[in-house]
């Protein structure tokens, strides 16, 4: 069983790479209002990631108030 202080270091990680990710849709977006972007499926790609990852957010809250 995991205890709850690699939960935790597990939920700062997977909130950094949202951010992370977050960042780097908006430089897809940039990219595509000025026709610098050659690979828009990048976008949807960059999105389904997110919400993975709060999905995993999601679950281990609620493993934790559970």
């Amino acid at each position: 069983m995991i205890d709850k202080k690699s939960k935790n270091t597990d939920l700062s990680k997977i909130r950094a790479e949202v951010v992370d990710l977050k960042k780097t849709l908006m430089n897809f977006k940039f990219q595509k209002s000025t026709g610098q972007l050659e690979k828009t499926s990048e976008i949807k790609k960059t999105r389904l990631k997110i919400a993975r990852l709060k999905t995993n957010i999601t679950k281990i809250l609620g493993e934790q108030n559970a």
